[in-house]
């Protein structure tokens, strides 16, 4: 079933089973949906609303951020239902172990040996991790200073330092 074709099936259940966040989140998905369509003038594919999704879910990230600064704690509940409903529709994130094994694939593919060749990695990893890899801002800032092992390719030495990602 295609996922826009599930999220009408989900508000008719939700709307049967009296379930009012699910049927207000699922509705604000659908007018996202519904608005990136009218922008681009066609009806989107299942990647194309998986990327709507991450960006709604992304809204309510930050949301429930700025909700727990201000202690705004019904207002996070609130957010965090929304977040978990939002979820059920995404496909499972990365952990850091494959994202960094897609990414050491994809330096190998594009046979990058420096910074100058970081188009030709994104090139090859975007597509693969589009809508799943998700960046916590402590953990990228944490992990930034790690070393990532890749294969040798023709003059590079596999290995990637802070300097040449």
């Amino acid at each position: 079933m295609a996922l826009a074709e599930q999220l009408d099936q989900d508000l008719k259940t939700a709307l049967r089973g009296g379930d009012a966040i699910r049927v207000s989140t699922i509705r604000l998905v659908r007018a996202a949906i519904h608005n990136e369509e009218i922008e681009r003038g066609r009806q989107l594919s299942d990647d194309e609303i998986r990327v709507v999704l991450s960006k709604e879910a992304k809204r309510r990230r930050e949301a429930i951020e700025m909700f727990e600064k201000g202690k705004r704690d019904d207002l996070v509940a609130k957010e965090s239902l929304e977040l978990a409903i939002l979820t059920e529709y995404l496909p499972a994130g990365l952990s850091l172990e494959e994202l960094r094994k897609i990414v050491a694939e994809g330096i190998a593919q594009a046979q990058a040996s420096g910074r100058k060749d970081t188009g030709k990695v994104m090139a090859q990893v975007m597509p693969r991790v589009a809508g799943r890899a998700m960046v916590n801002p402590e953990s990228a800032n944490r992990n930034r200073t790690q070393r990532v092992r890749v294969p040798e390719t023709e003059g590079g030495t596999g290995t990637l330092e802070k300097g040449d990602q």
